[in-house]
């Protein structure tokens, strides 16, 4: 899973407000450090997969026709929020839009996702 997620530009993240929603996907970043995986939201807490992803943590990364059980965790912490900038400086460099990724009012959506 780390291989392919590393490997990958782009993923979709599926998730639902609540177990009861359905659910909804949108295209995302994902980037993998120390065998750790971390996603962030370009549109800050604005985002509504973010925020569907906070008020429940479960939801699933569609990649390469992988479906990957994932639970959120917050990684607000500013290790954490290093690890995820450098990755996504180092995988996505040269692309236009790393600057969005890297802004200090979307820093504090860094979310781990963990196997769930």
């Amino acid at each position: 899973m780390l291989d392919l997620l590393a490997a990958v530009e782009e993923v979709e993240i599926e998730t639902r407000p609540d177990p009861a929603a359905p659910s909804h996907r949108v295209i995302i970043w994902v980037v993998v450090d120390g065998g750790e995986v971390f996603v962030r939201s370009v549109r800050g807490t604005r985002g509504r997969w973010y925020r569907e992803i906070r008020s429940n943590p479960l939801g699933a990364l569609h990649a390469d026709g992988a479906i990957i059980p994932v639970r959120a965790v917050p990684a607000g912490d500013a290790p954490s929020i290093e690890r995820c900038s450098r990755a996504l400086a180092r995988k996505y460099a040269g692309d236009p839009s790393l600057g969005y990724m890297l802004e200090p009012e979307v820093l504090e959506t860094t979310l781990r996702l963990v196997p769930d």
